[in-house]
């Protein structure tokens, strides 16, 4: 289990420090929708200069025509990320014609699939998909294992179960961790670092539980104490 600290805070700076107090930690950095829109490739290359072995998780959750998806993922590798994302719902085709694309590069970043948003409940899931969550998110992920992606983004609710019907080494990355029972905010399946163990989670995603403590270093070491003893 690799600890995924979210970027999400509302400015370049804020971010470059926190990631700065981070730099002596085995962890992997998550670069968000915003952060990437707002500051661009620059933003990764500070991340670089701030410690050259970070691992960074582009979360950009690409969605379009498979073409377009494929031309993306290959600017995405450029960028020399270690790991991004798509969304499954995209379908067979697109996953198919990105790793297609992806393969020919010596050396590409893991490839995962967005099944359901830990924002979603399991109405406002049928809303959109017609299925419950459970179902929808292991068929995606089946999908995605079939296609030659590297893993999943699910809720650490879903982790076991999929990997149950693909592959223990079927990468799963769970956002929406609160290691403590902190506040679930806007998410509506949330998880403890516990559950995520038991659930196989390969990439614990924390954000708030960690920025907006008072001293995030000291909560990263408190999480990572915990890890160490799974």
């Amino acid at each position: 289990m690799k600890l995924c600290v979210a970027l999400d805070l509302p400015s370049a700076k804020e971010n470059l420090a926190l990631a700065k107090s981070l730099k002596d930690y085995d962890v992997w950095m998550k670069v968000g929708f915003r952060s990437y829109i707002r500051d661009g490739k620059a933003f990764i290359e500070a991340l670089k200069t701030i410690n050259p072995d970070f691992k960074i998780f582009l979360d950009l959750k690409l969605y379009d025509i498979p073409n377009t998806m494929a031309d993306a993922a290959e600017e995405v590798t450029k960028l020399g990320v270690d790991m991004f994302n798509i969304h499954a719902s995209a379908g067979s085709v697109a996953m198919k014609t990105v790793m297609q694309r992806l393969n020919s590069y010596e050396k590409r970043p893991l490839v995962l699939a967005v099944t359901a948003l830990t924002s979603f409940d399991e109405a406002n899931f049928k809303e959109v998909y017609e299925k419950g969550i459970d179902e929808k998110a292991e068929q995606f992920a089946i999908m995605s294992y079939e296609n030659g992606l590297d893993g999943v983004v699910c809720s650490a609710h879903e982790s076991k179960a999929i990997k149950n019907a693909t592959s223990n080494d079927f990468l799963t990355l769970s956002p929406g961790i609160r290691p403590f029972g902190e506040d679930a905010g806007d998410q509506q399946r949330v998880a403890t670092l516990e559950l995520a163990n038991t659930e196989r989670v390969d990439f614990p995603v924390v954000g708030r539980p960690i920025y907006k403590d008072k001293n995030p270093q000291e909560k990263v070491e408190e999480i990572l104490k915990v890890i160490s003893t799974f």
